[in-house]
């Protein structure tokens, strides 16, 4: 026993069984954040905080923090005797709030350092890197409602429309120095937004705990931490329960794929590469300066499942973006000849970061079968979203990249040339089946000098509008998930910047309010319509009409339902000019009606398009048997439905 100012340390008990350590070294443990980290317990009747880290090439450590003055010899931890590498003791005394580090000394090479915990849930604010002691078991969640029917708001047949967001720059406070808002400010701010913008869900930029800013949360040193900057633990629950309460899912970007090189972090962290790599040709990642996991070491791959797990468990998180899965599946990856090194096949891929994903996949959905597991993966690589069990990586959705160039590169040519790249249109439907896909506009197409969404377009500021609106509207027809990353719903012209608001004045203009309008509306028709969500990933729910109009710059195609009467018929033209009596081959007789038209004057478009009901007349085109004759507007898109109550 030691004394400090009444803090006295033990080592009597201790949160950990020998299931758990054999758990934890076999690579099977899922629940390591109740057990490693700072936890208020009792001993003997008196109240005080366990700790337990693992760092076992460790020769001492001890926990140093307010309570000891940042003594570094006065409550060393023990080291546990069963092999595990695991420090732990429990210390008397010690509050809710109060700093801490763990003193590291290495056995190797006198490498004596101080360290965040690994499992703490809550720091100081970056600059400042320690960590605090701080419990999550108080807040009094009232989203039952919304977890208990979770299930059917995430389903794969269900409407999914994502806010992809930044925390911290979505709006600022101008008049208070520029400051952030808080979670709970969010919680008023945001939710209200979401709902009038009819999104299903919002997926927040990583909210883990990290240094540097200008890094977005994608380089992280707290894994079971949210970020100080917004506000404690319980804030960010506060903002989770408010959403769930007003029917929005939440989706948090995960980086399992590199970490922070700051060294109160994880690099380095016993003296010896403990959760990385020791080689730099597989620990450094030379594209972002950050550090590798070593996925084939068992107790790491037990720290980042249990992390996911963990905003799961905690947090009542409804999904999980796993951020850069590409740089995880190959070796080879943003390095050339000679910076890699081969599998023990030959091969370029990564064979242990393949079994963590897969084993991931298998354990949070093995817990929470109603979530959501989303990758961002952006080659080839096969069966992502396919089961385990048949050889797939296990992931529920996969961001759409093929799509999303696809479609970027078209919509940015002038229409005289788009006829020579018509298959930038047609192309996603070969592959548009093969996993289940979600269509991302993300952060990362409107920064880095590629240019905001309304200035990649081409033509004048009207036509910049025309395009932007005809691109959205084309991609909440097409199957697939939705993703729109803010202010692309309000048609920024300025790139995307971490560090300042959205640019919210812009709304005092027609042509932005317009926009953000028609997002709004077609986020409700896309909920609304059985046809533009139930099979999007499904082939019965899609049959193009026409995708061979190259020479006018139109597709056409049916989103389907397991109901006829409830099918849509989407028109695009991008063209710059009207299309007069446009014949376009239905399957079924009857009057059909614009639902939607991307062109209306609601929108601040042109207001050309088709006012009265459309009779399908008995004459063959494009292999059916009825033809309607419509106009199509120019840079537009329509939706059109039978009357209600028309036969088949």
């Amino acid at each position: 026993m030691n004394t400090h100012q009444h803090h006295r340390i033990t080592y009597e008990i201790s949160r950990l069984s020998e299931l758990d350590i054999y758990l934890f070294k076999e690579g099977n443990h899922t629940k390591l954040y109740d057990k490693l980290g700072s936890h208020a317990m009792e001993h003997n009747g008196i109240s005080g905080i366990y700790f337990a880290v693992w760092a076992p090439n460790a020769a001492y450590v001890s926990v140093r923090g307010d309570f000891n003055h940042y003594d570094t010899g006065s409550h060393p931890l023990k080291l546990r005797e069963d092999e595990s590498g695991i420090w732990e003791g429990f210390i008397e005394g010690v509050e809710q709030g109060l700093t801490y580090k763990y003193h590291i000394a290495s056995k190797f090479h006198n490498i004596v350092h101080d360290k965040s915990d690994p499992f703490g849930f809550y720091a100081e604010e970056p600059p400042k890197s320690a960590s605090r002691v701080w419990s999550l078991e108080n807040y009094p969640w009232d989203d039952k409602g919304w977890m208990d029917t979770r299930y059917r708001n995430n389903a794969h047949d269900a409407p999914i429309s994502v806010y992809e967001m930044h925390v911290g720059s979505w709006r600022r406070k101008v008049e208070e120095d520029n400051r952030f808002l808080t979670y709970r400010e969010l919680a008023v701010e945001l939710v209200s937004y979401l709902k009038e913008m009819n999104y299903t869900h919002v997926e927040f930029m990583p909210l883990s705990e990290y240094p540097f800013f200008g890094s977005w949360g994608y380089q992280v040193v707290g894994y079971f931490a949210a970020t100080a900057r917004f506000g404690t633990p319980q804030d960010l629950m506060y903002l989770i329960d408010r959403l769930h309460q007003n029917g929005i899912g939440v989706i948090m970007d995960w980086v399992p794929s590199h970490f922070a090189v700051d060294m109160h972090g994880l690099i380095n962290f016993d003296g010896t590469a403990l959760y990385e790599h020791d080689d730099p040709r597989q620990g450094f990642h030379p594209e972002w300066g950050s550090i590798i996991f070593n996925y084939g070491r068992n107790e790491v791959k037990s720290f980042l499942i249990s992390s996911a797990m963990f905003w799961l468990d905690k947090y009542h998180i409804d999904g999980i973006r796993v951020d850069a899965v590409a740089s995880m599946l190959y070796l080879n990856y943003a390095r050339k000849e000679g910076e890699w090194i081969p599998n023990q096949y030959g091969g370029n891929e990564n064979l242990e970061a393949i079994e963590f994903l897969k084993k991931l996949n298998t354990s949070v959905y093995g817990e929470f079968s109603d979530i959501l597991m989303i990758a961002e993966e952006s080659t080839a690589y096969p069966m992502v979203t396919r089961p385990v069990d048949v050889g797939g990586l296990g992931f529920g959705f996969k961001w759409n990249m093929g799509w999303m160039h696809d479609s970027l590169k078209y919509m940015s040519r002038d229409p005289i040339y788009r006829q020579h790249h018509h298959h930038q249109l047609t192309f996603s439907m070969w592959y548009g089946f093969d996993e289940n896909f979600m269509l991302p506009l993300s952060h990362d197409e409107v920064v880095h000098m590629k240019g905001s969404l309304i200035n990649k377009m081409p033509g004048d500021h009207n036509q910049k509008f025309a395009h932007l609106r005809s691109l959205l509207a084309y991609m909440m027809a097409h199957p697939g998930k939705k993703l729109l990353f803010m202010g692309g719903e309000i048609a920024q012209f300025a790139e995307w910047s971490f560090e300042r608001s959205l640019d919210w004045h812009l709304l005092d203009y027609p042509l932005h309010h317009g926009l953000q309008k028609m997002v709004s509306d077609l986020n409700a028709l896309y909920a609304h319509e059985r046809a533009l969500h139930l099979y999007d990933e499904k082939r019965e729910g899609f049959e193009w009409i026409d995708d061979r109009d190259y020479s006018h710059n139109c597709i056409s195609f049916i989103r389907k339902s397991d109901d006829p009467t409830d099918n849509i018929i989407v028109v695009c033209n991008f063209a710059d000019n009207t299309r007069e009596n446009y014949c376009l081959g239905v399957p079924y007789a009857g009057d059909y009606v614009e639902i939607f038209n991307s062109q209306s004057h609601y929108y601040e478009g042109w207001n050309i398009g088709n006012t009265s009901p459309l009779a399908a007349v008995e004459r063959e085109m494009h292999g059916r048997p009825y033809t309607l004759t419509l106009t199509l507007p120019p840079l537009g898109v329509l939706y059109l439905k039978r009357n209600e109550g028309e036969k088949r």
